[in-house]
């Protein structure tokens, strides 16, 4: 919990170099050097010197009112500039962990221009992925999600086509109904659990990849299905740092909001509110303030 955080730096050890007293910077959800062979091939989630934050041990979590960054250098990223408006520092929030999964779900299936592509999920990960298929050219989108209308006009807004609503084999049916029984060109799956877990691979079309960065919850893939129909699989933690420098030059630049995901605001005395309405589905994705600085 709270590995998602941006801030101003208020303190460098020795060995940092590249930041300063006083820059602004965005975190991924993950720490890492930056340097190993990892690292250097775009998966900094698997560093072998790194970690997440928000699970104890060298790297607390981002609710709080100071973080101390194991390797500073490799983790961090400056933003340019000074004085946002609201909108744009709830976006670059967003770029620490959700838009920055959104977004390696997209890639990781191999998003293309002119593609169809079946998103799994509408909660803050799955609508970044919507926002990230726009991005990447996608010419239909077409989620499978809640039925929660104020998610399904922020996907609408970012680029979804179509929303289905129903589950299982009538959400499978539905979709297939809607690419003349081919299916998905691309499938972003975006929750993990057993059931989006299947219904992700039953909706991709022969030869299709499912981006897979919902945590896995008992949820087997089905391999000799998948066999026979040509069916991969890529995913897994986002390596957030790889993308933020792509994703920060799009959110200064007003090509995505993808802060319009925090549709809450509080601060630390009352994160335990944040997480109830999340919880119960009366917020998709809250923000806390922990500083006025």
């Amino acid at each position: 919990m709270g590995h998602e955080f941006i801030g101003v730096v208020d303190e460098v050890g020795s060995a940092v170099n590249d930041l300063a007293v006083g820059d602004f910077v965005i975190a991924p959800f993950s720490w890492s050097d930056g340097t190993c062979k990892n690292c250097e091939a775009g998966f900094h989630t698997a560093c072998v010197h790194g970690g997440f934050f928000g699970q104890g041990g060298d790297g607390d979590g981002g609710q709080a009112e100071f973080v101390r960054v194991p390797h500073a250098d490799g983790t961090l990223v400056k933003v340019p500039g000074t004085d946002f408006s609201e909108e744009t520092m709830a976006s670059l929030l967003a770029l620490t962990d959700v838009m920055s999964t959104g977004y390696h779900a997209a890639v990781s299936a191999g998003v293309k221009t002119g593609d169809t592509v079946a998103v799994v999920g509408d909660g803050a990960v799955g609508l970044s992925g919507v926002l990230s298929a726009r991005l990447l050219g996608a010419r239909r989108i077409i989620v499978l999600g809640s039925t929660h209308e104020d998610r399904h006009a922020l996907a609408r807004e970012w680029g979804a086509t179509e929303v289905i609503t129903v589950r299982g084999e009538e959400a499978v049916e539905a979709l297939r109904g809607l690419t003349d029984g081919y299916g998905a060109d691309a499938v972003l799956e975006c929750v993990g659990t057993k059931e989006s877990t299947e219904t992700a691979f039953a909706v991709a079309k022969a030869g299709a990849i499912v981006g897979r960065v919902g945590v896995p919850h008992d949820a087997a893939v089905d391999a000799e299905g998948t066999f026979y129909r040509n069916v991969g699989m890529r995913g897994g933690p986002a390596p957030a740092r790889a993308y933020q420098p792509e994703l920060l030059k799009a959110v200064l630049d007003g090509s995505i909001n993808p802060g319009q995901v925090f549709d809450l605001s509080t601060d630390l005395d009352h994160i335990a509110d944040a997480y109830a309405a999340m919880d119960e589905r009366r917020a998709i994705k809250a923000l806390i303030r922990v500083s006025d600085r």
